[in-house]
């Protein structure tokens, strides 16, 4: 007897179907370091193994320039789209209505303008135009231009004075696949790409664009307005965070920018100072090119128009395929690509310590032979990121942050800042939870990582620094060379401590000295509130090293640090000190109240810095120039005239600086220029 037919198709089909949606759904990123961004509106996109079928849109910004236009958009319909569908957007802001008189010639223009951007052949996808019914500007037309209807569109911005080349969209299709929905290369820290040429530091004392030949990708925090393709979430992101920034009166001010200048100057003609503050509260990176020999996917002609009085000419030479001696589509993996700051200084995102080798590793690229070794158990985030920007502020680059796995920890790993994952670390060296389970296992914890790195670093030929992230530097201590006769420097009322590698020292701090501190704090762990007291790194480690007949210093505190907290900011705080600390009950609001009097407080209500800092600047009065003159290595001066004996004519003072410094055996040079 034959049974009912079976019909399988429909089955295999709807199976299908739900695993798909499973995978697009629930595919999570497995890097070997965890990333996050505590701070960011919208969670991470959904890398996926499908191939994904994702929107882009050209959107074309144009005012009064038909000639430029028709160059732009003949490009554009010049570009190889690869047979996938392309939506071409074009803006067209409205003249400026300001006499009567210019009207007719005005609108004679605009009038053509129209006719020449309805008549354009679109072949691609659909063509939509937007005419403004008045004059808004360029920071309009960039922030009104698009608004993701997914997180799989995509938006490329182009001003009307840019040339693409033909192999645009290819290399931009290739880059997203590669770094938006490979998972193996996925980051939440890029938020697009630049087609142009990188030729500019926005940082005032940044360093100058350098790299290898063999450098075809790298990333930068700038953001390229000649031709700049922008992720969905980021873009969401930055909206939301200027339209509250714009309500609450916030202005984009970034010391150490030529932007802020340029807003100052500008206004709201100009959106890039809004951008690039965003970007530096977020640690946000752009994807841009190395083509070499000036060659870029998009060209900027600079035509004369908002930006330029007269045209300036091509800024680049455009990319085309007959020239070219490499493979474009070929992309190299994340984890291979440099990361550049504002300023253009290398920095090394996702860098989360988990074992004593990982540590090993990250002290082997370090540039100085000083560590220091920051404490962030119990720090608020504000107090980090203050702590943070007053490292920048000091050129102090050589820090490794220690806590607990938390959203935050990430974030700065995240941002570049490296750190130490305290549980995990404690884990790979062979000690079980227990050892700091209780009241007291924060203290604990970071007693027992300070300890163990401590004996890394000095294993590694480095000098440790230890401090916790109740206090803040006010000049850079790290920097001073020690007492010569000491292998360890303490400061009992603070928790401050200095190793130095010696072969004294790395005689001392063994696995059974380190064993007897384990030890010592695992019988004070859980005692009464005396023992409590006692429970401090510098207390214990002091304590033990005494009885080894180690070499050490102790430091005066009244001549090194001042504490905040009680009485008045006058007759606390004085100037000749390295740092100010503070008590871990004080409260935040009291914190910010004292550092703003002491203008500490080096953040903005998104936490992050007031300023970007690459060589450290002082102000310092006529009175005090003896004393500094002694703390520097060189000295320069201006001239206001060389003659031809080779003196130099300079206003009154300089003579005064040149006596000191001869007399302290400091070398003087004279900045001037030459023809």
């Amino acid at each position: 007897m034959v049974g009912p037919k079976r019909h399988f198709l429909p089955l295999i089909l709807i199976s299908l179907a739900a695993f798909i949606f499973y995978t697009f759904n629930h595919f999570s990123l497995s890097p070997a370091i965890a990333e996050s961004n505590h701070r960011s509106t919208f969670p991470d996109p959904i890398p996926t193994l499908i191939r994904p079928n994702f929107n882009f849109v050209i959107n074309v910004l144009a005012f009064n320039r038909l000639a430029s236009l028709s160059r732009c958009l003949r490009s554009l319909a010049a570009a190889d789209y690869l047979g996938d569908r392309i939506h071409l957007h074009l803006h067209i802001d409205h003249f400026v209505s300001d006499k009567a008189s210019s009207v007719d010639p005005k609108l004679r223009e605009a009038r053509r303008i129209l006719e020449f951007v309805d008549a354009f052949d679109w072949k691609f996808g659909e063509k939509v135009v937007h005419y403004r019914t008045g004059n808004v500007g360029l920071q309009a037309q960039w922030l009104e231009a698009w608004w993701p209807t997914s997180d799989h569109e995509f938006a490329f911005v182009v001003e009307d004075d840019l040339e693409v080349s033909s192999l645009y969209y290819q290399f931009v299709k290739a880059v997203i696949l590669n770094f938006y929905y490979n998972a193996s290369n996925y980051s939440p820290s890029i938020f697009g790409v630049s087609l142009q040429r990188a030729r500019f530091v926005p940082g005032k004392h940044g360093n100058k664009l350098q790299l290898d030949d063999k450098t075809r990708l790298f990333l930068y925090q700038l953001v390229g307005t000649w031709g700049q393709i922008l992720f969905p979430k980021p873009w969401k992101e930055f909206r939301l965070w200027y339209e509250e920034n714009k309500a609450k009166g916030n202005w984009p001010f970034l010391e150490g920018m030529v932007t802020t200048g340029w807003y100052k100057r500008l206004g709201e003609r100009i959106w890039t100072p809004w951008f690039i503050k965003f970007i530096q509260s977020r640690g946000y990176f752009n994807i841009y090119t190395n083509f070499l020999h000036e060659r870029a996917l998009s060209v900027s002609y600079r035509d004369a128009g908002v930006n330029y009085g007269k045209t300036a000419g091509p800024d680049s030479k455009l990319l085309e395929k007959r020239y070219m001696d490499f493979n474009i589509l070929e992309m190299q993996p994340l984890s291979s690509l440099k990361w550049f700051d504002f300023c253009f200084r290398e920095v090394h995102p996702g860098k989360v310590v988990t074992n004593l080798e990982e540590l090993g590793l990250l002290l082997h690229y370090r540039q100085k032979r000083d560590s220091v070794l920051v404490n962030l158990f119990g720090v608020s985030d504000a107090i980090a990121s203050n702590l943070l920007c007053h490292f920048e502020r000091l050129n102090i680059r050589n820090y490794i942050l220690m806590g607990p796995p938390s959203d935050s920890l990430f974030d700065l790993a995240r941002r570049g800042h490296p750190v130490i994952n305290v549980d995990q670390f404690l884990s790979s060296v062979g000690l079980s939870k227990h050892t700091w389970q209780g009241s007291n296992s924060d203290s604990i914890k970071s007693i027992l990582a300070k300890i163990y790195a401590i004996k890394k670093c000095i294993e590694n030929k480095y000098n440790t620094w230890v401090m916790d992230g109740n206090m803040l530097l006010t000049s850079d201590l790290f920097s001073e060379s020690e007492n010569p006769n000491d292998d360890f420097f303490v400061a009992n009322n603070f928790e401050l401590f200095y190793a130095k590698s010696s072969s004294s020292s790395e005689k001392i701090w063994v696995d059974g000295f380190v064993s007897k501190i384990v030890a010592e704090v695992e019988s004070l762990a859980g005692k009464d509130s005396e023992a409590h007291y006692r429970l401090s790194f510098v207390h214990i480690v002091t304590k033990l090293l005494e009885q080894k007949g180690a070499r050490i210093r102790r430091v005066d505190e009244s001549s090194l640090a001042t504490k905040i907290g009680s009485g008045n900011v006058s007759e606390s705080f004085h100037v000749d000190k390295k740092l100010v600390f503070w008590s871990t009950e004080m409260e935040l609001d009291s914190i910010r109240k004292w550092f703003k009097e002491l203008n500490l407080w080096s953040i903005d209500n998104d936490l992050s810095c007031t300023a970007v800092h690459d060589v450290p600047v002082k102000l310092v009065i006529d009175y005090a120039m003896a004393y500094t003159v002694d703390e520097v290595d060189i000295v320069f001066v201006g001239a206001d005239g060389v003659v031809e004996s080779g003196g130099m004519i300079n206003m009154m003072g300089i003579c005064q600086i040149a006596m000191v410094a001869k007399s302290m055996n400091k070398p003087v040079y004279v900045a001037a220029e030459s023809y």
